[in-house]
């Protein structure tokens, strides 16, 4: 069975994702997040600095590693979200603008006419990223916002911002007619209640699943993306 763990930023994904998987023993399917992705993708840059042209290509780049990763894994793995996460991001940009930290639901900010331009080819991005999604899985777990945002200054936004883009994710389950569950509480709750709902199977007890998914996270680099693009800098200056 092919399971995106869905939801919007902060919603718990990864670690719900990495949590269910060693639950279940079905293998999961990582996404590259932007920050890692952006020191090659737009070096020396914040999020909240990328231009339209450059949040597109970021928006790609991410897509293509999740549907590489799916593909490699075939018909049973669990997705820490999915596609339609870059395409919800992308379009509530259009209306936030591309910094949408720094407004509570005005108009977009920018250049009227490349904000057009990249609402247009946000619309045909999500046209595509809709099909694949379709294609690609059999069922979505969708994370209710229960927590706030993470304040790591890698993820400026209002609240507005982040409900618009749970929207748009819902709204878009509705209209591709994906089955989906939504789910709330701890992480051991929501475990519990994805394996009930879809009649998963279980390789180990919940408590070492969560033990194991926590090690897990807690590797995982969380540095901003300058951090990145300096650390790279550096090594090549030392070469």
């Amino acid at each position: 069975m092919r399971i995106s763990i869905s939801g919007t930023y902060s919603a718990g994904k990864t670690s719900t994702a990495i949590a269910l998987s060693y639950y279940t023993g079905i293998p999961r399917s990582p996404a590259k997040t932007i920050r890692e992705i952006m020191p090659d993708a737009v070096p020396g840059k914040a999020l909240n600095e990328v231009t339209p042209a450059e949040y597109i290509q970021l928006a790609v780049r991410r897509h293509v590693g999740r549907a590489v990763s799916e593909a490699l894994l075939g018909e049973n793995f669990i997705a820490d979200g999915s596609s339609l996460q870059e395409w919800t991001y992308a379009a509530a940009r259009v209306q936030f603008g591309m910094d949408p930290g720094t407004t509570d639901g005005g108009p977009g900010q920018g250049d009227p006419a490349e904000m057009a331009f990249f609402g247009a080819v946000a619309a045909q991005l999500g046209h595509y990223f809709k099909q694949h999604v379709v294609e690609s899985f059999d069922a979505f777990v969708h994370l209710r916002r229960e927590f706030g945002l993470s304040s790591d200054g890698h993820r400026p936004m209002s609240e507005q911002f982040r409900t618009a883009c749970d929207d748009m994710l819902l709204d878009a389950l509705h209209e591709l007619q994906i089955p989906y569950f939504e789910v709330s509480g701890s992480t051991q709750e929501r475990l519990e209640k994805i394996v009930e709902h879809f009649g998963l199977p279980t390789v180990r007890p919940v408590e070492e699943a969560l033990e194991l998914a926590a090690a897990d996270y807690a590797k995982i680099d969380w540095r901003l993306e300058k951090e990145r693009t300096a650390q790279a800098a550096r090594a090549v200056a030392v070469a």
